[in-house]
């Protein structure tokens, strides 16, 4: 990490002539790029801007080929400033830490935020239209175009990642047989702009009012309907049915001024809902692939409204095409009885369960246990690379922003805390449903101090979340340390 922190600032200092005054890494998202925001020295021309590093070189030069392009065709997307000769690192135009989404989050369903979805899907229309008049389709990533292999992928992911560990008896050949039909039937389109691929609103930001798109470096030729259909049905912003059929509409209304021969709302409309529904399953079978196979519990968290989604578009959308084997699926996908395998259960005020998260030192020995229960779950954090061993961590804690990058990245810790999870969730239901009131779980390293003190942060914070139940946490050494030094 220091090391890249020193090319960030060598690449800084070649593009502005000054060292930069701060480099801070932000939080990594599912990718391997790795973001770092730059401070730049009192009365620089450039404040503030971002750093990508990115190991994977091809990526980065598609990224580079459409940013030129569509920042050339007016699109809201960033400057970049410079590029290292190694490809793998790049500065570019900081847009802020507020994204769509938190605006969303924050100030709820508002005129304010209304507007922020018509000017995105306003720029959207200009982006893929004119935007990808001026885009070099030979750098895209994967195929050149979403067509019908692309939208049988989605499918198939659906199908293996979620469908199928549902254990539902389909006719295989059947639904094979209408994932062929959809596929078809949505690739013929008149309308093959550039498409964004990941259009929503955690991918856009917002700054003094004007929004910013990034991340559309999976972009590729395709159906206009598929952005809109992202952005509008994505699961965690979760909008009313009302904004959903308005804000296409209106969508409609601003791609029409810049196609040559303008849409049918109608036809433009069945056709969009068979994007919906493409892209309410390959949320899914991300949600499963991640959840069930790479065993991220906090993705099966995002299920339930997954599930909502695609029960409320299945209730009253049509696609124009029958698919018969296709539908029992989706009915069987959204029954009642799925639906509650994966809500979650929560406590309530009734509910007497506290559970008590300690961190801890071997060399003191485990924590006692007041209770009548008998203890609970005690978790060996040692197996884990200790960041006490690295000297500039020696003094922080498991709590310090230092030590957990240097966990989450470079050590077996989020695997170790995924199992975690899946063991101690299964107590807390039950103890739950059967009216028990404590249950103890604790964290042991061999100091207390690093290992330790982050995981029991990270369970409270996952039980408290998917369960909402009471948590006492407790870091006996670092608390023992404060009552010393204080």
């Amino acid at each position: 990490m220091e090391k890249l922190i020193e090319r960030i600032d060598q690449l800084w200092l070649q593009m502005t002539g000054q060292t930069a005054a701060e480099i801070s890494k932000l939080p990594q998202s599912g990718s391997d790029r790795m973001y770092f925001r730059i401070k730049g020295a009192e009365g620089a021309e450039i404040s503030s801007a971002i750093a990508t590093y990115n190991p994977h070189i091809r990526e980065n030069e598609t990224f580079l080929s459409f940013t030129r392009s569509l920042k050339g065709a007016g699109a809201p997307v960033a400057n970049v400033y410079a590029v290292n000769e190694e490809m793998d690192l790049y500065i570019q135009e900081d847009f802020g830490d507020r994204s769509l989404l938190n605006e969303l989050e924050e100030k709820g369903f508002c005129q304010e935020v209304y507007a922020l979805f018509q000017q995105s899907l306003s720029k959207l229309a200009h982006l893929q239209i004119k935007g990808g008049e001026e885009i070099d389709y030979t750098h895209c990533l994967t195929a050149r175009e979403f067509g019908k292999q692309a939208i049988l992928s989605d499918l198939l992911y659906f199908k293996y990642y979620f469908l199928d560990t549902l254990k539902f008896p389909y006719d295989k050949q059947a639904l094979l047989d209408d994932f062929d039909a959809l596929s078809s039937y949505l690739t013929h389109t008149e309308n093959k702009h550039f498409m964004f691929r990941d259009f929503q609103s955690r991918n856009i930001m917002v700054k003094e009012g004007e929004v910013h798109f990034i991340d559309y470096q999976g972009g590729m030729l395709g159906a206009l309907q598929y952005d809109v259909a992202s952005m509008l049905w994505q699961a965690r912003a979760n909008l009313p049915e009302e904004w959903k059929d308005s804000l296409l509409a209106y969508y409609i209304t601003q791609a029409n001024q810049y196609l040559a021969q303008p849409v049918d709302p109608t036809l433009f409309t069945i056709q969009y809902n068979g994007y919906v529904l493409i892209r309410l399953l390959q949320v899914l079978g991300a949600y499963g692939f991640r959840g069930f196979f790479q065993r991220k519990a906090q993705f099966l968290t995002s299920i339930p409204q997954a599930l909502k989604n695609l029960q409320a578009f299945t209730g009253n959308r049509k696609m124009g095409i029958a698919v018969p084997e296709f539908d029992k699926c989706l009915q069987f996908c959204t029954s009642e009885e799925i639906l509650n395998r994966f809500e979650p259960l929560h406590a309530d005020e009734s509910t007497p369960l506290v559970v008590s998260i300690h961190s801890f030192s071997y060399k003191k020995g485990l924590p006692p246990d007041p209770t009548e229960n008998g203890g609970g779950f005690v978790f060996d954090c040692r197996g884990i690379l200790n960041p006490g061993r690295v000297e500039e961590y020696k003094k922080q804690t498991g709590r310090d922003k230092a030590v957990k990058d240097y966990l989450e990245q470079r050590t077996a810790m989020p695997d170790f805390l995924n199992s975690v999870f899946d063991l101690v969730d299964i107590s807390v239901a039950d103890y739950i449903r059967r009216g028990f009131s404590s249950l103890q779980v604790n964290f042991g390293c061999t100091g207390g101090q690093h290992r330790s003190v982050y995981a029991a942060d990270a369970l409270a914070r996952h039980l408290r979340n998917k369960f909402r139940v009471k948590v006492e946490l407790k870091h006996i050494e670092q608390e023992a340390k404060n009552w010393i030094n204080g």
